[in-house]
Formats: structure tokens, sequence, C-alpha cells
């Protein structure tokens, strides 16, 4: 059975930080990407930044400079520090795991709130 257990989202003042974290386990393929999602009321569900199992990175505009993302091979964890967070970072933020069999097998997380107030 297929497991992405998110955990790290909460409510946090402008400027703060919040750690995200994503465990996936279950997967019987081979995982190649790993990312972080945001969905914010009203828009549609973005690329905030992802990994490759290689390490390469790949992060959004809006972000770069204030996140990093990074991830546990052994673990199958993947994580999001967000630094100097802004109001407009408030969304609810879901994990991605890409894994190759075959074919492209696409893995999403339930989604963790973020809220950042002003």
């Amino acid at each position: 059975q297929v497991q992405l257990v998110e955990s790290g989202g909460g409510l946090v003042q402008a400027g703060g930080s919040l750690r995200l974290s994503c465990a996936a386990s279950g997967i019987p393929f081979s995982i190649n990407v790993m990312g972080w999602y945001r969905q914010a009321p009203g828009k549609q569900r973005e690329l905030v930044a992802s990994i490759t199992s290689g390490g390469s990175t790949n992060y959004a505009d809006s972000v770069k400079g204030r996140f990093t993302i990074s991830r546990d091979g052994a673990k199958n964890t993947v994580y999001l520090q967000m630094n100097s967070l802004k109001p407009e970072d408030t969304a609810d933020y879901y994990c991605n795991v890409v894994a190759l069999g075959l074919i492209k097998h696409d893995y999403w997380g339930q989604g963790t709130q973020v809220t950042v107030s002003s």
C-alpha cells in the first residue's frame, strides 16, 4: 500500500519558518523525483520545488532563495525548508513522488495546510 505521509504545516507569522516533511512508503518502483506543489484558494496547483534522485533541484521563481528542498534517499523522505515566509505562501502543500517502472507513476500526498499571517 502506497503512503505519502506529510507533516510540518501550520500557522506562522510573516517572516517565520516552517519545515515540511513527506515520507513515502510502499512504492514498488524506483523513485525518480520527489517534490512539493501548492494550491491556494481559487488558484491552480503549482510546482514549488522538486529534487531528482541525483540531487538536481528545481524551484518556482517565487520561492527561490527562501525555500530549500532536500531528500533522504534511504528513508524515501523529502523535506521543504521554508524561510522568510510571506502571506502569499499561504496554501495547501502537496507532496508528489514520480516513480519509474515500465511507465511513469505519479503519487500524491493528502496535503498539509500552511497559513502565513501578516
